[in-house]
């Protein structure tokens, strides 16, 4: 790969991504040989680049927001997805575990690009994320994933959930692949309006390789947040001893490099964010019906656009194609599609009106909570003391980020333990997890976070292949 192309370089899709020559289901049974009329405005630009589209990769079934308690990577055409560094079935016997899923997690849903990478099946793959889509295969693969800022990327021909959060974005081996794949795909599609930032100067890169600066975090300031990242809303800790030793030594390498750290900087609006989640139902209240809402209108003008031979036609005809095809099409049901259903889209309506003023509130507790760390303590933008990054253990800041749009980057860390609770059987040894740290910014960071990510990545070099794992470090008792 090289920054100006790439030429015989194979790619792999998340199947959600528009091919005019191979089907794009969404893992669904409803969209089985739904051919779209044209490429994705993303495909589009690959292709002229040079890229191979080698094939669409599995994902969580509508990019997880089917349905709640379905298993990361998980749908109901391509079945499961497992993860390379441990790729076991879960040898628990008891329910829900003993239904298939992955012993180890692939995370979701941009699982099966992150797999396919990871595992060198593809040189680099397309993933889209609407709140850790990206992040979380990225770190759970032991692979580079770029969120975007959302307009950074074009979502047209992309299966939604909702354009206020959906953006596509790279998932490859190395900070330096994910920077060349991010500005081939990056740039301005009449189609998509949240692009017309593009034709603004200084805001998109088509060669974001540029900023890749082994000396990035030479002067760099991080904060680091603990409340609800580190610790839960009571104060316990709620990141494992492997895990923490993970990032502790992520902030050591920041350190050595000549970061400024601040830990403990936590998110002025965090309390009232946990506080306004996303709504699960139609008819609940103090929560943000952004996703569902979202979800209902713009799923159904994607699935217009597919023209009057497609296999569905509506979310409503989804519904009713799977209730029709149950239980093979709805394993674990579809509640979320039902409760968006339900949603009144009209211009107008009560729904719209309550979902705008839950937009509202999204941007001013992510935004607001974003942008006073960013600023620094003055509160002023442009000075000494502002942030040039927050540090996130794994995807544990992919919400806020989402919410408010901002760009965010994963990147190898090392391994922690793979000890779930219930926990697995005598007998049977899990292999280490891969974890990563993720790097979250203003909008339209994407270079200072390049910078950073690859100078890390250079100090540290932790990505490796699957099954070259070796053991963790025990306290000499045989404990990791």
């Amino acid at each position: 790969m090289t920054s100006k192309g790439l030429f015989g370089i194979p790619v792999v899709l998340k199947d959600n991504v528009n091919t005019f020559d191979m089907p794009t289901t969404a893992g669904s049974v409803a969209l089985t040989g739904s051919i779209p009329p044209d490429d994705a405005f993303i495909t589009r630009k690959l292709r002229a680049a040079g890229a191979i589209i080698i094939g669409k990769a599995t994902l969580t079934e509508f990019a997880n927001f089917l349905t709640n308690g379905m298993p990361a990577g998980y749908s109901s055409l391509g079945g499961y997805g497992f993860n390379p560094f441990d790729p076991r079935p879960d040898p628990r016997e008891v329910t829900p575990f003993n239904d298939g899923r992955p012993a180890l997690s692939p995370g979701g849903s941009s699982s099966g690009p992150g797999i396919a990478v990871s595992a060198n099946l593809a040189t680099v793959g397309i993933g889209t994320e609407t709140s850790g889509s990206i992040l979380s295969p990225g770190t759970q693969n032991l692979v580079v994933g770029i969120k975007p800022t959302v307009g950074l990327v074009s979502r047209d021909g992309i299966i939604p959930i909702t354009a206020d959060q959906d953006t596509a974005g790279p998932l490859a081996r190395t900070v330096t692949d994910a920077a060349i794949l991010l500005g081939i795909i990056a740039g301005f599609d009449p189609s998509d309006p949240a692009t017309a930032t593009c034709l603004m100067p200084g805001e998109c890169f088509s060669d974001y390789t540029q900023f890749l600066n082994p000396s990035a975090l030479k002067g760099a300031r991080i904060a680091v947040p603990y409340f609800s990242y580190w610790t839960d809303t009571s104060g316990t800790v709620n990141l494992s001893s492997s895990q923490q030793q993970v990032v502790n030594d992520a902030i050591a390498v920041l350190r050595a490099q000549g970061a400024f750290v601040q830990e403990h900087a936590d998110i002025p609006t965090q309390p009232s964010l946990n506080a306004f989640g996303g709504c699960g139902t139609h008819g609940q209240q103090n929560c943000s019906t952004v996703l569902l809402y979202g979800f209902k209108r713009d799923l159904n003008a994607y699935l217009a656009s597919l023209g009057p031979g497609a296999p569905v036609h509506t979310l409503a005809d989804v519904i009713a194609y799977n209730h029709a095809h149950a239980p093979e099409s709805i394993k674990y049901g579809q509640v979320l599609a039902i409760e968006s259903d339900l949603f009144d889209i009209a211009p107008g309506s009560a729904d719209t009106v309550r979902y705008q003023n839950d937009r509202a509130m999204d941007l001013v507790l992510s935004r607001g909570g974003l942008d006073a760390i960013y600023n620094g303590p003055d509160g002023i933008p442009g000075t000494a003391d502002d942030f040039d990054a927050i540090l996130f253990a794994a995807n544990r800041g992919a919400n806020i980020a989402a919410r408010a749009g901002y760009p965010s980057i994963v990147v190898p860390a090392g391994f922690v333990e793979n000890a779930p609770t219930p926990p697995f059987p005598d007998g049977f040894n899990a292999e280490p997890a891969p974890y990563g740290v993720t790097f979250s910014g203003r909008a339209f960071s994407e270079p200072r976070l390049i910078g950073l990510a690859y100078a890390f990545e250079q100090a540290t070099k932790h990505r490796r292949p699957p099954l070259s794992v070796p053991p963790l470090p025990t306290d000499g008792a045989g404990r990791p």
